[in-house]
């Protein structure tokens, strides 16, 4: 549905984040007169009402029979779906749609099609792989919007100009969907992995799964990039509409041991890349499939991901303060991305902070990877710390390993330095992959990392800045 059709109807706005702010001002862009409702809390009310817009009303109050008196409802991401008042009012006739469906519809051409737009989700990775692709493609000296749940909307680049060569569209399991129901198609939609995560948005993993494919099962790509090594994705049959290009196995880009191959040809060491992880250097395979699905010489680019600049936030190595190294992976919020974390420092003595808002994600194979490969102490916090401690005490008293427990940040920070001393730890690390998001203390994950920052003596304005938003 593109942003002119709106008018006429009964349209509300539900969120007034960033993501409900750049709808506002689209839509008033093009249909300055159109009466709007907002919903949304108490202190967002206070800043709606800054605008003094007579064409709009703001609500404090949601429920179903709120949500269907209008047509459309332009939702937040980060508010479900699936949730009773939403629900209610779909079965009254209330549609949902987000930003990102209104971008789509506006970018794409006749037929259907987002030219020159790739698209990227996953579980895990997703944001320095779009972020990677931008580069890469910048260091050509194609000029690259970047964008999505990488932090910049996509309606706040409604209509740049000059207008981008390419879009990097970074896509959370929350908007995979809000594309598909564009009806536009993307150019070229990768899919990294798929591992349990936002349980509590779409409800089970099965739907996480179904929401997250979306992007590639319903919003029909041009062209398809999929992770080989994913059990889930290696299984996938897609319409034969749909052009499938392999990363991570020997069809295409992949590594072997630290060389990346393009099938069978070695192409260059990834030993020394600014990428953080092994993860994070496989998905460089992802990135450069993606550059071949546009239409690019792949293998002429790839030397640029040594001057990449790392994301904030994720494995982060902040310093050193007293011998110990502090690594800030705020934005862990699985049990799986804390795996891929202790991974990078096998080689190292580790105190592990973990924990934070609980979500009921399993960590039982986490558990299971603890009897092989625990590191020096693990100390819990948050919401689903004692959860996770209850789970691991048997497994910590049978390896001989510390762990510990702490109400807070400052608190688990805390006692990870004792347990280093305590064990004459050569090479400290203090890492915190707390596997979980920050709900409840903090507003997100990065003033999570920043508070960690901070309480190891570092400056938190300094780690912060997130490189290469907007067009470039």
């Amino acid at each position: 549905m593109r942003i002119s059709q709106l008018d006429g109807r009964r349209v509300a706005l539900w969120g007034w984040g960033r993501e409900g702010r750049a709808a506002y001002r689209a839509i008033r862009g093009s249909l300055g007169g159109l009466p709007l409702t907002l919903f949304c809390s108490g202190d967002e009310a206070a800043d709606a009402a800054l605008l003094e817009d007579a064409a709009l009303t703001v609500s404090t109050s949601v429920d179903g029979a709120a949500l269907a008196a209008f047509d459309i409802v332009v939702k937040s991401p980060g508010i479900s779906p699936y949730g009773d008042a939403a629900s209610a009012a779909r079965d009254a006739g209330t549609r949902f749609i987000g930003g990102t469906s209104l971008w789509f519809s506006e970018h794409a051409g006749s037929d259907g099609v987002v030219d020159h737009a790739v698209c990227v989700t996953g579980t895990k990775g997703k944001s320095t792989t779009t972020s990677l692709l931008a580069h890469l493609l910048r260091s050509a000296g194609h000029r690259t919007a970047l964008a999505g749940n990488i932090g910049l909307p996509l309606l706040e680049l409604l209509d740049p100009e000059p207008a981008p060569d390419y879009w990097a569209i970074e896509l959370s399991s929350y908007q995979t969907g809000d594309v598909a129901a564009s009806g536009a198609r993307p150019a070229v939609a990768v899919v990294l992995n798929l591992f349990p995560e936002h349980l509590d948005w779409h409800g089970s993993h099965q739907r996480y799964v179904e929401d997250k494919l979306r992007l590639v099962t319903e919003a029909s790509p041009r062209i398809a990039v999929l992770n080989a090594a994913d059990p889930i994705l290696s299984q996938l049959d897609l319409p034969a509409s749909i052009d499938v290009r392999w990363f991570g196995d020997g069809r295409g880009w992949h590594l072997r041991g630290d060389v990346l191959h393009r099938a069978g040809e070695p192409v260059m060491d990834t030993r020394g890349l600014p990428l953080p992880g092994r993860h994070n250097r496989g998905n460089l395979a992802a990135v450069l499939t993606a550059i071949e699905a546009l239409g690019l010489d792949a293998r002429a680019l790839a030397p640029a991901a040594f001057d990449f600049s790392p994301l904030p936030h994720r494995l982060q190595i902040l310093g050193t303060r007293d011998g110990i190294d502090y690594v800030n992976d705020s934005i862990s919020t699985t049990p799986h991305a804390t795996l891929a974390a202790l991974e990078c420092f096998a080689d190292r003595d580790v105190a592990l902070l973990v924990g934070g808002h609980d979500r009921g994600l399993d960590w039982f194979d986490f558990a299971q990877e603890m009897r092989r490969n625990a590191p020096r102490a693990i100390i819990t916090m948050g919401a689903n710390g004692a959860r996770i401690h209850d789970l691991l005490l048997p497994v910590a008293n049978a390896g001989g390993w510390a762990l510990l427990q702490a109400s807070d940040l400052g608190g688990a920070m805390t006692r990870a330095v004792e347990a280093l001393h305590a064990a004459h730890a050569r090479k400290p690390v203090v890492l915190m992959s707390p596997g979980a998001p920050s709900f409840g203390v903090y507003r997100d994950y990065v003033e999570r990392g920043r508070d960690f920052a901070q309480r190891a003596g570092f400056d938190p304005a300094a780690i912060s800045a997130l490189p290469g938003l907007g067009v470039a």
